[in-house]
């Protein structure tokens, strides 16, 4: 858990608590460096300090049950997060009356729908909690003991965020673990910040590397880096000293800013290979239900090569780039690459000693992400070429022929699902109107039926080639490509335009519920039923960080400017902005505040400026009595898209439009409260370009790079269609949100916005601009990329019986 004062004191203790790892120890602290890495989830920011529920760990257990059915995926550890015993700065008691609401059944339910897939529990809490007498020090220490005695937990995660260990308390602590180690000697200790003796030190499994959590864009994000996508920062974290594995890297977030999740991943399961690894917390239920066989496959692969991945080498920089590491023995490698640049990279793997190979013979390299592809088979010294896209990580695989496992020859492809007991399932992946000449890798398995793309072929399972093509027609253009530099020009005349349209495209909901949006709904039960259980959680509607809480009808639920935000998050004052989805007629608009409180800082029986519009370019104001019911009357003849105020109250409860005396649907309406207004942030600066897009497929985004210094909130971008302004929903590091943990770090340098395109812009003149604002610095350059995401593959089902 996090607060940001802890940070220098983390470091501190973290980075280079390693020499007393290095330390012979007189315990054993479950695992040591050649202990194959355990998975895990844990339950942060899932839930808060607050703490989860019984039925909320039972519903995500459930989607775990679900991965595991369908995909093969083992979960070795499920972490029960923050909140369930000890809170921050608070120790807690299994008998108190918190605990007993949270958790009516004690742990026993959770326990037991773990077991049934082999998966162990782990723990949050303090270190202390010992009290002033001996009878409370027994009580705790009975309390931690018997998760480990009746529960058979296997991971216990204290945290200073809790407190610190008195130095009296010491010895009560040792003895604390000495008693849990008794009955679970693998006990993995995660120490957290903690200021243990040099003897209670010897019972911590890890330190947290760096004092660093990785909730992208609030404490993991691009610093000083450009990139088309929020996880650059996270995939451009630095080796471990010495490619040591008993620490812990807090593993990877899935809470906020999902896009390259997977590439991300990689790096921690593979790369860094921890002895938590793949690690994973937060939302994970939030992806597309087309994402979780590239989680389960991330998992199983680790897990498949997990006992020979303990030992690695760093690979010379010179040629394989920065931090590339190679894992494994002397005939099977896993490579971890990566391009933390704008430019596509190529590089040339020594299939050799270079990177750790011992055995001359034939060996079989093929790619295992961003896609899975058969490389080539190659003599031991030769060398093999492969090509990796901007921003992206790279798992290679280098086996003895025959032993690269289930693929596919002469296409990319994904494996989807390659487990015993159900039928085999392989996406076949190609540009739109490629043709590929392709053969099975049946890894030795007779097969006796194989359905491609519908329709029964056995030519696949005789081991003859078979030509597949994708559907659509052959690309004429790069789908990834630098548009160029965009130049400085004077102030357009729709600056302001340019700047609504991001603001109104942006929102300002919690990181969680951008996540939720991203993603879409979702056809599986298990996962329905998790992000279900995060939502409905009391306290995520009380603490009105999602803009449909305005237009839900329940008066029980608001919207309103969080105090978790930075001072600087509120951009001056904020703007209530509200966006009908389209142009209506209505003849009253209500807003709800509830009360004196809620309408602050605006004041009972002054005017709020309210402003109109149905294009962004032409506004209307209209004067509004403050209180805490506002009643403004609109012409009902001319229609409305767009609302704005010059402020915003607190809180909102309720918003509603009326045309005749009937309520209007809201259902496609948005809003937003913390940017500024135009007439506090105007444009003095801009710059621009011009460009035709003539293939837009979907997922297809200009990415508007400002390399150097703008200022927070110094600099906004958005385009113009044949002089329509689209703007920027989407921006690394992230708009300011109403939080749900913590609020994205406001940063003053090196933004990105993303600006998506749709079929209808094809052929159409696109103005890229970017606006300095007032008050913001100039020191930047803004450049213009055009990419994809998710890349514009059309995918052939493969699937084996």
């Amino acid at each position: 858990m996090h607060f940001k004062s802890l940070l220098l004191h983390t470091v501190a203790i973290g980075l280079f608590a390693t020499s007393s790892f290095a330390q012979d120890k007189d315990v054993f602290p479950g695992a040591d460096e050649r202990t194959p890495s355990l998975s895990q989830y844990f339950g942060w920011i899932n839930n808060t300090n607050e703490g989860s529920t019984e039925s909320q760990n039972l519903a995500n257990l459930d989607f775990f049950q679900w991965m595991h059915d369908e995909y093969g995926m083992i979960l070795d550890i499920y972490g029960i997060s923050a909140g369930a015993i000890d809170k921050g700065h608070w120790y807690g008691s299994m008998e108190s009356e918190e605990f007993k609401t949270q958790f009516p059944n004690g742990f026993e339910p959770i326990y037991k729908k773990a077991k049934e897939m082999d998966t162990r529990l782990g723990i949050w809490g303090g270190p202390d909690g010992f009290g002033d007498t001996p009878e409370e020090e027994k009580a705790r220490t009975d309390m931690i003991v018997s998760l480990f005695k009746d529960y058979e937990f296997r991971l216990l995660k204290l945290d200073a965020v809790v407190g610190q260990l008195r130095d009296e308390k010491q010895d009560a602590f040792i003895k604390m673990m000495e008693e849990c180690r008794k009955h679970a000697p693998d006990l993995i200790f995660l120490n957290h910040r903690l200021n243990l003796s040099e003897e209670a030190e010897q019972h911590a499994t890890t330190f947290l590397w760096g004092g660093e959590e990785t909730y992208i864009d609030v404490h993991m994000m691009n610093w000083e880096i450009t990139a088309p996508h929020h996880r650059a920062g996270a995939i451009s974290r630095d080796l471990v000293p010495d490619l040591m594995r008993l620490t812990e890297d807090h593993g990877v977030c899935f809470s906020s800013c999902l896009d390259y999740w997977d590439d991300d991943l990689i790096l921690q399961g593979f790369n860094r290979s921890l002895i938590l690894s793949p690690q994973i917390y937060g939302d994970p239920w939030n992806l597309r239900d087309d994402e979780y066989p590239k989680m389960a496959r991330i998992f199983n692969l680790a897990r498949q090569y997990g006992a020979i991945m303990v030992d690695g080498m760093v690979l010379p920089d010179s040629i394989y780039s920065e931090k590339a590491v190679s894992r494994g023995n002397e005939e099977t490698r896993l490579i971890t690459l990566r391009n933390l640049s704008w430019d596509q990279k190529n590089f040339q793997l020594n299939i050799g000693k270079e990177i750790g190979l011992e055995n001359d013979q034939q060996y079989e390299v093929r790619s295992l992400h961003p896609t899975e592809k058969i490389l080539g088979t190659y003599k031991y010294g030769e060398t093999c070429s492969f090509d990796l896209d901007p921003f992206r990580s790279a798992l290679i695989l280098v086996t003895p022929v025959g032993k690269g496992g289930l693929g596919i020859n002469g296409s990319d492809y994904e494996i989807v699902r390659d487990i015993d007991g159900k039928d085999k399932i392989i996406h076949i992946l190609g540009l739109p109107g490629e043709s590929k000449a392709i053969t099975l890798d049946a890894d030795g398995t007779l097969y006796q039926e194989a359905v491609l793309n519908g329709a029964a072929n056995q030519n696949l399972i005789e081991g003859k080639t078979v030509t597949v093509t994708f559907p659509g027609n052959k690309l004429k253009d790069k789908y990834y490509r630098n548009l160029g530099e965009l130049t400085m020009v004077d102030v357009p005349e729709d600056a302001e335009a340019l700047y609504e349209a991001t603001v109104y495209a942006a929102d300002n909901n919690a990181l969680e519920i951008r996540s939720h949006e991203r993603s879409g709904p979702s056809n599986i039960p298990a996962v329905k039923a998790a992000r279900e259980a995060f939502l409905n959680q009391p306290l995520f509607a009380a603490r009105g960080l999602w803009d449909d809480y305005m237009f839900d009808g329940d008066k029980e639920t608001s919207f309103y400017v969080s105090r978790r935000t930075w001072s600087k998050s509120v951009i001056n004052k904020g703007s209530l902005r509200i966006d009908f989805g389209k142009a209506i007629n209505l003849d009253q608009l209500v807003i709800d505040t509830e009360d004196e409180h809620g309408l602050q800082p605006w004041k009972f029986g002054e005017a709020a400026r309210m402003e109109i519009s149905t294009d962004l370019k032409t506004w209307t104001y209209l004067p509004v009595l403050a209180g805490p019911i506002m009643k403004a009357k609109l012409d009902a003849s001319v229609p409305v898209r767009y609302i704005r105020f010059r402020g915003t109250p607190d809180k909102v409860v309720d918003v509603k439009g009326f045309l005749n005396g009937k309520e209007v649907s809201s259902e496609t309406w948005r809003g937003s409260n913390l940017f500024s207004p135009y007439s506090r942030f105007r444009a003095d600066t801009a710059w621009s370009m011009s460009t035709v897009i003539n293939e837009i497929h979907p997922g297809t985004y200009i990415a508007v790079a400002l390399e150097g210094v703008h200022g927070v909130e110094g600099a906004y971008a958005a385009i113009r269609v044949n002089g329509k302004p689209v703007g920027a929903p989407d921006r690394s590091p992230s708009y300011p949100c109403n939080s749900w943990e913590y609020p994205p770090y406001p940063v003053k340098s090196h933004y990105t916005y993303y600006i998506p395109l749709t079929k209808d812009m094809e052929g159409q003149k696109i103005d890229i601009v970017v606006l300095g604002m007032k008050g913001g610095k100039k020191d930047f350059k803004p450049n213009a990329y055009l990419t994809c995401y998710p890349l514009p593959y059309e995918k052939i089902e493969l699937i084996l019986k």
